[in-house]
């Protein structure tokens, strides 16, 4: 077993020999295999430990037995807890969820740091990964749970044998094979006992689906597992044809043309929102966006979509109060010289108050230059077709009450520079 682990690892995982590897560790049977099959393909190791305090004392349980088991096989270890109820509390996800959030979160923290304090290796060509204790059957029940969820070909192919720093060497056994590999080395684990629950549909599916499949075929999970092997190695195949589908119907990576907005080109709208944690029900919304007004927006976690004029755009919600202002430079100036979007030219005798820059705010009004009259910044901005992602990030310099600068479009009239200015001030940014 432990040289069809090092055959597996060569091939799809790519390991360096005296690469430094963190064992995700909870203690339970594929754990343990795995801390123990790594050590004896002699990799550097560390072990990490979660706790979750899900299941008092059994939570404290699997620590303790950790801790000896690293012990023993002289594997260093460290142990992060967690207050995961809280957690999922607060940002309104199942328990579930909220553990592996925090589980390969704190993985990637891990990875980050031990990069930093490490800079060398990678320059030697040496990384350090997370592997965790992922099998065949958890590939099975994977592939079985994404097809109940509709998945496409991305969720077909299953987990990534390394992907994002992660690792997975033990695919290529079975649970059966992992477990006669613990017999045989009397090596005792530790068992979780919620996962003999049926609230879980994973569970469910492990408990009930794949008995009642391997009764119909007793080579079931192999079977379920090569059919993820042969999707997982058309992919490369798949993106390709979907990239060229993109450049041929010009959608980009912010933009999704409304004329390909076509149930035939459903694949490729789903490809468009890879990741981005938009479900299927929204996809199907966007699918008829057509005929839907301007401004219809959807939203996931991570990102927005805005049914805009003439395709739907997509931006990451991030926190506008902690997008960075651009710098301004003031500078008096004998005249007006360089023109461009990023520079405007005022008089300086009419600003009595500091100059400060923000970013634009509902209501706010100026007298466009050119103009008499007043003007909501936010008609400005719609006539000079800015959507309303853009119109979000939008900056004004204003002195006390008034705006004197659109910056990067338009100044104010009341401030211009005029035959009677005696002195020019000059405002620069760099690009925004």
């Amino acid at each position: 077993m432990i040289e069809k682990v090092k055959a597996y690892i060569a091939k799809e995982i790519g390991l360096e020999p005296h690469a430094t590897v963190f064992i995700a560790l909870s203690g339970g049977a594929d754990s343990t295999a795995l801390l123990l099959v790594m050590k004896e393909l002699g990799y550097k190791l560390h072990a990490l430990h979660c706790n979750f305090h899900l299941r008092r004392e059994e939570s404290n349980r699997d620590q303790i037995f950790v801790e000896e088991l690293c012990k023993q096989n002289d594997v260093p270890l460290s142990v992060r807890h967690f207050e995961t109820e809280a957690y999922a509390k607060q940002h309104g996800v199942s328990i579930e969820m909220a553990a592996r959030d925090l589980r390969y979160g704190w993985f990637r923290e891990e990875l980050e740091q031990f990069g930093i304090q490490n800079s060398q290796l990678k320059t030697d060509g040496l990384e350090a990964f997370v592997a965790v204790a992922h099998h065949c059957d958890d590939q099975a029940e994977t592939l079985i749970l994404n097809l109940l969820r509709g998945t496409g070909l991305r969720g077909m192919a299953g987990m990534q044998p390394k992907s994002d720093g992660i690792i997975r060497p033990l695919l290529c056994l079975s649970r059966e094979e992992i477990l006669a590999y613990l017999k045989s080395r009397e090596q005792s684990f530790v068992t979780d006992s919620t996962n003999s629950e049926r609230t879980y549909l994973r569970n469910r599916i492990r408990l009930d689906v794949i008995p009642l499949l391997q009764e119909i075929n007793p080579a079931a999970v192999e079977h379920l597992c090569l059919a993820q092997d042969n999707v997982r190695d058309s992919l490369p195949y798949y993106i390709k044809g979907v990239k060229s589908a993109f450049v041929e119907l010009g959608i980009t990576e912010e933009s999704f043309p409304l004329y390909a907005l076509k149930s035939s080109y459903s694949t490729l709208l789903h490809e468009w929102l890879a990741d981005k944690g938009f479900n299927g029900s929204q996809e199907e919304e966007m699918l008829l966006a057509a005929k839907s007004e301007v401004g219809k927006m959807w939203t996931s976690k991570t990102h927005k979509v805005l049914r805009d004029r003439e395709a739907l755009i997509q931006t990451e919600i991030h926190n506008s109060k902690a997008k960075v202002l651009p710098k301004l430079r003031q500078e008096m100036v004998s005249s007006i010289g360089e023109t461009g979007p990023n520079v405007a030219y005022f008089d300086a005798d009419l600003i009595t108050k500091p100059i400060e820059v923000r970013l634009v705010r509902e209501g706010d009004a100026f007298v466009p230059f050119g103009m008499k009259g007043r003007k909501l910044v936010s008609d400005y901005l719609t006539d000079i077709k800015l959507n309303r992602f853009e119109k979000a990030e939008t900056f004004v310099a204003t002195q006390g009450e008034d705006i004197i600068w659109l910056v990067g479009h338009r100044s104010d009239n009341r401030y211009r520079v005029t035959d009677a200015t005696k002195r020019i001030l000059k405002l620069s940014v760099d690009n925004c």
